[in-house]
């Protein structure tokens, strides 16, 4: 028997853009949990929802582990955790009443469920971790167990349920000293599927590191549910201990650091590439910045030594009366100047694109499609713009939002409020994008790069194709924005907001 089985409802599986281009990476949130609560002398396992079929494997290994608690701690370094897709919910509320029909106590954690803890006491969960959650997870199973005295009411940052009302304790201040936790639990996943399924589809080993937790900037549209505005730094010395650790374990070929922020802190960088160099753990890496950030004396130049490959930044409009607006705190200018710096310094730039925020014109996604044209990332992601409780954005649109207040996986991109234009025209428009940079990086490749004969015709087959089918695209997007918007069925009444909210106290 195990005393707690740790899982999380992100299946890859459900997320059918995501499965495609099969990229998978362990639930790292879950397993610092994991490792946490093994530290306080608790007998622990995962259950791995990135690779898993669907819910019937959470079943299987309830059967097999017979846990007494079962937490499903959601990653909260992964973001598609924290948009809280409905086809994640439902997979979490089938696994919390599989977990109930086995005799076990259910504790949940995450974005959702902090933003939504009436919903899940509702289907049953009993207690809720709100925000942060491994030292309230570490006195809850203390208390459960008989380890702590005291009583549930003085564990901060956690609900349950008495008869109608939901019960919620003050919220917990964040961990400051990240180095204090311990690593995650590694070895509680398969890594070595993880590596298998990684190099037979993209022929190299990733793997996910974060040396954060949070953000202090104040974009509007973004949900801070777990650590709201505030930012903690692991030392860098705790970093690249960690990242010794991983490479004389499993030796990827590359770390993504799953940082909202990478390196915000003065020197951080700095300090980080002379270890790095030190210690001898030089592995190419991906991860976020912000272009201003990037601006500072030196930054890219130590962000290179430190093994940088390729940095993702939040362009998001090239438009500056949208950023403006979603009071971002940059400047078009400074992503042009940007993605100069890197690309002179060898490192490779991606854009995160918002379509659709409030007041967004025909001109203004013009303007955000020429700076894709003139600066010419080597990847781009598009969104649209989506009111996540907590937000300024959200505040906005409430009165404007349907029973579906969430998207239903990552490929939905529907419009969930009464945007510039219908949900037809941003799917259309992530087409006509997606056409017109693949047609552009085709033809780029082919101009600088000496492709063998068999690659340069297949390439040539490929820019052809995105050349040919581009004014169609084009025109179908025309069409649509001439359209207004309609509104959108709610998918099911299991999957949308709770009808009627339930009542709440606050704890003494």
């Amino acid at each position: 028997m195990t005393d707690i089985l740790f899982g999380q409802s992100y299946f890859l599986r459900f997320d059918p853009k995501l499965w495609e281009a099969m990229q998978p990476f362990p639930p790292l949130g879950t397993l610092y949990a994991a490792s946490y609560l093994r530290n306080r002398g608790y007998d622990v396992g995962v259950f791995d929802a990135m690779l898993a079929g669907s819910e019937e494997d959470w079943a299987s290994t309830l059967d097999r582990e017979r846990p007494r608690l079962a937490v499903l701690y959601e990653d909260n370094f992964n973001y598609l955790s924290k948009m809280c897709l409905l086809r994640m919910r439902q997979a979490a509320l089938t696994m919390i009443d599989m977990a109930l029909k086995r005799g076990c106590t259910v504790i949940v954690g995450g974005a959702d469920a902090t933003d939504h803890a009436d919903l899940y006491l509702a289907h049953g969960a009993d207690y809720i971790l709100l925000g942060e959650g491994e030292q309230t997870l570490g006195e809850l199973v203390d208390c459960l167990s008989g380890q702590m005295p005291g009583l549930r009411q003085e564990i901060l940052g956690l609900a349950w349920l008495e008869g109608d009302l939901v019960i919620r304790t003050p919220r917990r201040p964040d961990l400051q000293d990240l180095d204090e936790l311990p690593f995650p639990a590694w070895d509680l996943v398969d890594i070595p599927r993880y590596r298998r399924i990684w190099q037979e589809r993209h022929g190299y080993f990733a793997i996910n590191v974060a040396t954060t937790r949070g953000c202090p900037f104040h974009c509007n549209w973004c949900a801070k549910p777990i650590w709201g505005q505030r930012y903690h730094t692991r030392s860098p010395d705790n970093v690249v201990a960690e990242l010794k650790w991983i490479k004389d374990n499993y030796n990827p070929d590359f770390i993504w650091f799953v940082d909202d922020i990478f390196g915000l802190k003065p020197g951080w960088v700095r300090q980080f590439a002379d270890l790095v160099e030190e210690v001898g753990v030089h592995l190419p890496f991906k991860c976020l910045s912000r272009v201003d950030l990037l601006l500072r004396p030196g930054e890219v130049e130590q962000l290179k030594r430190a093994g940088a490959h390729v940095i993702w930044v939040g362009a998001e409009s090239g438009s500056q009366v949208i950023l403006d607006a979603m009071e971002k705190g940059t400047r078009v200018e400074q992503i042009y100047q940007a993605t100069h710096l890197l690309r002179a310094a060898g490192i490779q730039v991606g854009f995160f694109l918002q379509f659709g925020y409030p007041g967004e014109t025909r001109q203004d996604i013009e303007k955000t499609l020429q700076m894709v044209r003139m600066c010419q990332p080597d990847d781009i992601g598009m969104s649209v713009a989506y009111p996540l409780p907590g937000t300024k954005f959200f505040a906005a649109v409430r009165e404007q939002l349907g029973k579906q207040q969430n998207w239903y996986d990552s490929e939905d991109l529907a419009m969930l409020y009464r945007g510039p234009f219908p949900t037809a025209f941003y799917r259309q428009l992530h087409t006509t994008l997606h056409c017109e940079f693949r047609a552009a990086k085709v033809w780029q490749s082919l101009r600088l790069g000496k492709p063998s004969a068999g690659k340069r015709w297949r390439r040539l087959a490929r820019g052809i194709y995105y050349s040919l089918r581009l004014p169609v695209e084009r025109w179908n997007l025309e069409r649509l924005s001439h359209q207004s918007y309609q509104g959108i069925e709610a998918i099911s009444p299991s999957l949308s907001q709770t009808e009627a909210a339930t009542p709440t106290i606050q704890a003494e």
